[in-house]
């Protein structure tokens, strides 16, 4: 059974129709990816989306993220890409794991650490 990965692009370009180095890198693993049989069914630009800050699965009227979050639980593979300023994640990208915590929180407390 073939796998599907979904990439998220943390460019800080909202623009779609604005390369970015970001798109470039995504490109490049979907082609090897489809060498393994592994589609990438879809990338997703987060500038372009209005993912609100915070730390939950939903923050509310207009929050963008519970379709992102969706879509990426229904993937096997998540490709995570981004700029990196100074020798640090972009805000978005970093805006992204943020909101990634509630769900590493939900699986912490569903499988505890043994120790």
């Amino acid at each position: 059974m073939p796998l599907k990965a979904i990439a998220l692009n943390c460019t800080l370009k909202a623009d779609a129709s604005e390369a970015s180095s970001t798109d470039v890198m995504i490109g490049l693993l979907k082609t090897a990816f489809a060498e393994r049989d592994v589609t990438l069914t879809e990338t997703i630009r987060i500038a372009a989306h209005d993912v609100k800050p915070g730390v939950s699965s939903d923050e509310g009227d207009g929050d963008a993220w519970p379709a992102i979050r969706a879509k990426i639980l229904a993937a096997d593979i998540l490709v995570f890409g981004g700029p990196v300023w100074m020798g640090q994640l972009g805000s978005v990208a970093k805006r992204v794991l943020e909101r990634m915590d509630a769900h590493l929180a939900g699986l912490l407390k569903a499988t505890p650490y043994p120790g």
